[in-house]
């Protein structure tokens, strides 16, 4: 790890054939490890100062470089930029677990994050994703890191003005307005995914959905039932349901009617669709169930 990060940290994010499969290689070292080697790799790289000033300005290049419509494969450089979302949300979610001293703050826009991911902008969906889990990543950190300083800009570059109203001082530095947003987006997303049969993509945007309720739950509460209970959850469960022909037993499936029924929204999900799972289970040989689908059933089970 440390000549791969000292290599890291004299390239320039242009440098993507060598770039690239560093990263995926410091992001495997933190991941497929022991607890005491991830927390030995974590300091290793947190101590590198020109590490992480060059994934700052990879991280910064998303919203600088242009990306073609919907290509059929990733180019380099969306190759790149995937991947150091991805260290950095891990990096960001290590730094917490083991308190590691952070010698090199990244400072990220928070309005570029989210209209990332609510506009979409041709970027390819691996790269969304990637986004996504850093922003459940920092969510789940109530956007309060060392390792990360979240900044929001308007689009002349001045700062934010403060909070308009009650709602918006309680979700800062979300504003109420950014959260139908993005809320509107990963609905359409998941539609769009799942009807493409990309089911570990969906299971990243229903997992952003779930870590955004979450936090909305922790910060005020109304706002939060209010958001879990608008009507277009029912037609977007709806058309996943009508989407697949085979089960409703689907991970995804299984895991928005668990978010629904845990902050009972009782005009979403029906006892129909509840009776229709319990029946399917009744019927399914669960020793043949993925774990993905396990998992989402017995947290689905757990809810009700």
């Amino acid at each position: 790890l440390f000549p791969v990060s000292n290599l890291c940290g004299k390239c320039r994010p242009k440098d993507t054939d060598l770039l690239q499969p560093s990263l995926n290689f410091m992001y495997c070292s933190l991941h497929q490890t022991t607890p005491c080697s991830q927390q030995r790799a974590v300091a290793v790289l947190l101590s590198n100062v020109s590490l992480l000033e060059l994934l700052q300005k990879v991280l910064e290049c998303t919203w600088m470089w242009s990306f073609p419509s919907e290509p059929a494969y990733l180019s380099s450089e969306d190759a790149l930029l995937s991947s150091g979302w991805l260290l950095t949300a891990s990096l960001l979610i290590y730094q917490h677990r083991y308190n590691t001293e952070v010698h090199q703050t990244l400072s990220l826009d928070l309005r570029q994050i989210l209209n990332a991911v609510i506009f979409r902008n041709k970027k390819p969906v691996l790269l969304l994703v990637s986004i996504m889990q850093f922003l459940r990543a920092i969510m789940r950190q109530n956007f309060s890191s060392l390792l990360v300083t979240v900044v929001q800009n308007t689009a002349q570059g001045a700062m934010q003005p403060q909070p308009s109203s009650l709602e918006d001082a309680a979700l800062h530095p979300l504003t109420v307005q950014q959260v139908f947003s993005l809320v509107i987006s990963l609905q359409n997303l998941l539609v769009h995914l799942y009807l493409q049969k990309d089911l570990l993509l969906s299971q990243a945007v229903v997992a952003c959905l779930e870590t955004l309720l979450e936090y909305l739950f922790v910060k005020n509460q109304d706002v939060a039932l209010h958001v879990a209970s608008q009507p277009w959850h029912r037609f977007l469960l709806l058309t996943l349901l009508n989407g697949n022909q085979k089960s409703i037993l689907q991970p995804e499936i299984l895991r928005l009617m668990t978010l629904f029924l845990k902050y009972q929204s009782s005009s979403i999900i029906s006892q129909k669709e509840i009776g229709q799972i319990l029946q399917e289970v009744a019927e399914a040989n669960l020793l043949e169930l993925p774990e993905t689908t396990s998992r989402a059933l017995h947290l689905f089970l757990c809810q009700v």
